[in-house]
């Protein structure tokens, strides 16, 4: 697989909460930040949203907003409206007046990742995917919402499952969408994935993660020096060719840890430790815990 499929899979994410929301006449609702990877498709009519400390702007019908860590933010059906505080809910959610069809209809929700690699969430996304409905219409991504939306529209049978495997393909579609604008400076597998010369190496890495990779040998994969690959590297992914390769390993092992159908002994193996001492050592190192421990506490070690 490519380095961005491999690492979806690691993070095996499916919908956690997935619930309409609805809302008629003039309403405002406030949300205090939270760490799970949020989304919201806009079905029909039109919304302001607020990030704290920034101001509103609007989502219309077939608007997708994906953030991977929501912080505190506002929603409302007019801009400047005072927005009253509301925790977060499983069920379907109505705003402003409760009766009579609704003006404004979405469907928002949560993706569940797995929690010991939850910190490769910064490495795919960037701090925000806003598709607009233009952009989105001329896309794969816009079929796949017109999907969710005629889902949403009826009720037949599967609908609830069917609805989950469309929102996880959306997951995918949106992340390697290349209209994301906001946030293209900031360093991650994203921004790396989209310079040739970088998904090369990237590419190299991920299919013989067991090679015994230097920089030199990828900026050879890049068609570069090697003092101009690892500048290039590191404006990119945020950090330099061998740690990136060290953070994926150690990825790798604990999603195998976590498992646990694997000896030390082949888990060193496959991610290209010489032996199950030297992997331990370099596990301890980085996690804190040899990885025994961290196996059987269930990942609790402290995993930053």
């Amino acid at each position: 697989m490519d380095p961005l499929s491999d690492v979806i899979a690691l993070l095996r994410p499916h919908t956690a909460i997935s619930k309409p929301i609805t809302g008629r006449g003039s309403w405002g609702v406030r949300y205090a930040a939270h760490n799970a990877p949020g989304f919201t498709i806009i079905l029909k009519g039109t919304c302001w949203i607020a990030f704290e400390g920034e101001e509103p702007w609007i989502l219309d019908t077939g608007s997708f907003l994906l953030l991977p860590s929501a912080p505190a933010f506002t929603l409302s059906s007019h801009p400047g409206i005072d927005c009253q505080p509301r925790e977060p809910m499983g069920g379907a959610v109505r705003h402003g007046e409760q009766h009579g069809e609704a003006e404004f209809e979405a469907l928002g929700g949560t993706f569940h990742i797995e929690a010991i690699n939850a910190p490769l969430v910064l490495a795919i996304l960037p701090r925000m995917i806003h598709i607009p409905h233009a952009a989105g219409r001329s896309a794969r991504l816009g079929r796949v919402i017109d999907l969710i939306r005629e889902e949403c529209s009826r009720d037949e049978p599967g609908k609830d499952m069917i609805l989950q495997r469309l929102l996880e393909v959306l997951l995918v579609e949106a992340l390697r969408w290349h209209g994301v604008t906001p946030d293209d400076a900031r360093a991650g597998l994203l921004r790396g994935m989209r310079d040739p010369a970088l998904a090369r190496v990237l590419g190299a890495m991920h299919a013989d993660v067991r090679a015994d990779w230097t920089v030199a040998s990828l900026a050879r994969i890049a068609g570069q020096s090697r003092s101009a690959f690892a500048a290039r590297f590191g404006a990119a992914l945020g950090c330099g060719p061998i740690e990136y390769l060290a953070r994926w390993r150690m990825a790798l092992a604990k999603d195998a840890l976590m498992r646990g159908t694997k000896t030390l002994d082949r888990i060193a193996e496959e991610i290209g430790y010489e032996s199950a001492s030297a992997f331990s050592t370099a596990f301890r190192k980085r996690l804190g815990c040899p990885p025994g421990r961290f196996a059987r506490t269930g990942g609790s070690a402290d995993t930053a």
